[in-house]
């Protein structure tokens, strides 16, 4: 099972955020809470965040062990940049370029539980709802067809009602 977060436009560059993934990439989850909190570069706050992230999600969600799991996949991408200029001599601007990153984690299990995920037990509860309409619906087609009547018996029930219709109308007309 994998659980994924991601982080989208963080006000960092993509470049100091991965020395920071790089030291962690592929470590289990607890230690890798140890490696945030002594590494002294500024990306580590919001890495740390979308680890929590990523944790409860898999515990609240998913209903893993938090002690299984390790970072299986963690990437920095280049997000918006902002740009700015700066006035510079003659006249001229250079430009300033500000980068975003996007951040993507992925955790992973150790070992494979056994626990059927919510998914999972949904996914079942519709297919035995979809046997149990298609069922329904046979036994309806074939009450169906048992309440037809042959071509014969329908033609004398509308001679009948003719008849009745045309009693109605010399009653009321007083034509024969």
């Amino acid at each position: 099972m994998e659980v994924k977060a991601k982080l989208n436009r963080i006000r960092m560059s993509p470049k100091k955020v991965r020395l920071v993934i790089d030291v962690i990439r592929g470590l289990e989850v607890e230690k890798a809470k140890e490696q945030l909190q002594f590494i002294t570069k500024a990306a580590t706050g919001p890495i740390l965040k979308l680890l929590n992230s990523a944790i409860a999600n898999a515990e609240n969600n998913f209903k893993l062990d938090k002690n299984n799991l390790f970072i299986k996949k963690i990437t920095a991408n280049e997000g918006p940049v902002l740009k700015r200029y700066r006035p510079r001599a003659f006249g001229r601007a250079a430009e300033i370029r500000k980068r975003s990153s996007l951040i993507e984690l992925v955790l992973a299990e150790k070992k494979e539980s056994k626990q059927k995920t919510t998914t999972d037990k949904k996914k079942a509860e519709r297919e035995k709802i979809k046997i149990i309409k298609a069922e329904e619906i046979k036994k309806e087609a074939s009450a169906a067809k048992k309440k037809e009547t042959p071509i014969e018996e329908r033609k004398k029930k509308s001679i009948i009602d003719l008849g009745r219709i045309k009693d109605k109308f010399i009653h009321r007309t007083g034509d024969k």
